[in-house]
């Protein structure tokens, strides 16, 4: 039996307004104890993740005034999505293919593919044990060795 997108994917998933600022997401980030958030227009259309990695690298490193820069100047692009019946190795293949470490998972049956859940390699490793295809298995170490 194949394990789904659905079966592993985290349901807690946050959203930001594509217009907050850096230390808005800071802030939200601190107060949830999550390391990323979904960015969406004002209609709730999925727009880009913002991660910890993200202000490190494009806020912090540049010592950028946090109130002044907002999301959508620094949230990662493309948006890189899933179905949720899609298997867990199809997650797997679409991270390593697109060098990412949060694949959204969204309903597709809506227009504006709403966000239901989340995979991070922390979701995938939780799996290992039940991947048995060698391929699979293989691709998974490597996210696993890269991102955690």
């Amino acid at each position: 039996m194949q394990i789904t997108i659905a079966e592993i994917m985290s349901k807690k998933i946050e959203t930001i307004e594509e217009f907050a600022s850096v230390q808005e997401v800071a802030i939200k980030m601190k107060d949830k104890n999550i390391s990323s958030l979904i960015v969406v227009d004002s209609f709730g259309k999925s727009k880009g993740v913002v991660t910890e990695r993200d202000l490190v690298r494009k806020i912090c490193v540049k010592d950028v005034y946090t109130s002044k820069v907002i999301i959508k100047e620094i949230m990662s692009l493309p948006l890189v999505t899933i179905n949720p019946n899609e298997p867990l190795s199809t997650a797997i293949d679409m991270m390593l293919q697109h060098n990412i470490r949060h694949l959204l998972v969204v309903d597709d049956k809506t227009e504006i593919n709403k966000p239901i859940g989340l995979v991070t390699p922390r979701d995938l490793s939780r799996y290992t044990e039940f991947t048995r295809d060698d391929t699979t298995k293989d691709n998974l170490e490597k996210i696993l060795e890269y991102y955690i």
